[in-house]
């Protein structure tokens, strides 16, 4: 069996480049948007749409307001009956998609319930974290549209992707994002580099 790591990892955190520096020094697969790319191409939804799927931007798991007429309940239910149907044919494929990954290969997975969906391969779990002074810092060094954000919204923009990853983990799973019982081993990138923290897993896991 292929040796699969998964990387669950709040925003900001560094987790994705943590995964993409320790996939290099293993010299082995590292896949992430690549995920993306191949569930849109099997569901020819467009990459964007899917992407707000898998953070789950489009809330199709609220529930229906109270107190709305007849007619409007029925118009609210059936849009909600469509966007589950399009959210529960992403996560099969995704499924598939990180099936076939985990058997082409060693490889790198972050995130997509990627730790759930592969148990079966006994993968080595991973999750990254972050205090929130070290994440807003992160993001600023990241610059792009975090540029444009005071850092009281940074922190909100922080905290509300975090809470929609550990809704659609908790949906999809039954199990709590960010719970250390759910992983083999948490590492908080507060105090240390990504790069250093790549470092020194992958010698550990090069002499493991």
């Amino acid at each position: 069996m292929n040796r699969v790591i998964t990387i669950g990892r709040e925003f900001g955190s560094g987790g994705r480049e943590l995964g993409k520096r320790l996939a290099e020094l293993l010299q082995i697969a590292y896949y992430d948007k690549e995920i993306i790319e191949e569930i849109a191409k099997r569901t020819q939804l467009a990459e964007s749409y899917v992407h707000q799927i898998v953070e789950q931007k489009t809330g199709v798991f609220y529930p229906i307001t109270i107190g709305r007429t007849l007619h409007a309940h029925q118009v609210h239910n059936f849009g909600n009956d469509f966007m589950l149907k399009q959210y529960t044919t992403v996560y099969s494929e995704q499924a598939n998609v990180l099936r076939e990954m985990a058997e082409k290969s060693d490889c790198v997975i972050v995130g997509r319930c990627a730790d759930y969906i592969l148990k079966e391969h006994n993968p080595l779990r991973l999750f990254v974290y972050a205090d929130m002074d070290s994440k807003v810092a992160r993001c600023r060094l990241k610059g792009d549209a975090h540029e444009e954000l005071s850092d009281k919204d940074l922190r909100k923009k922080i905290r509300r992707v975090d809470k929609n990853r550990a809704k659609y983990y908790q949906y999809y799973t039954g199990h709590t994002w960010g719970n250390r019982s759910n992983y083999d081993l948490c590492v908080n990138t507060s105090a240390i580099s990504v790069k250093e923290c790549a470092e020194m897993l992958a010698e550990m896991l090069k002499n493991r």
